[in-house]
């Protein structure tokens, strides 16, 4: 797969996901995938069984993909996960092997307050938005 298609196959997938549609969300896994919650330190082996852990979740879930990067077999992609209207930060690492993901570790982060000691140093992004390096 060149890098195109897999941003494709990305996209096709976190839109899949913000519509809880399981079927199209999770063609994107090898059957033998492997994910990796490190935060509470959960792994789940097998396409399957990665598909039938996000179905039995009762939250309502909803997913605003801030930024895709990657190239190759190596992929990152930055969201916003919002469960039951309370949002979350979130990072998905996934690795392709044969065009599909065999690996993916997801973080997530809860929103904090600025801290008032660097309050002259920053500035504020439109919430929601990733900042970038003006060119």
């Amino acid at each position: 797969m060149n890098d195109q298609t897999v941003r494709m196959a990305l996209q096709r997938h976190w839109e899949a996901s913000d519509a809880s549609d399981f079927e199209v969300e999770h063609e994107i896994y090898r059957d033998d995938a492997v994910l990796y919650y490190p935060q509470s330190n959960e792994r789940i082996r097998g396409r399957h069984n990665i598909q039938e852990s996000r179905t039995v979740q009762p939250n309502k879930k909803r997913f605003t993909v801030q930024r895709i990067i990657g190239s190759g077999d190596l992929w990152v992609s930055e969201f916003v996960l919002t469960y039951d209207g309370i949002p979350t930060y979130a990072v998905s690492i996934m690795e392709f092997s044969e065009g599909r993901v065999v690996n993916e570790t997801q973080y997530f982060a809860d929103r904090f307050e600025p801290a008032p000691s660097r309050a002259h140093l920053v500035e504020q992004a439109r919430k929601g938005t990733v900042p970038r390096i003006q060119k």
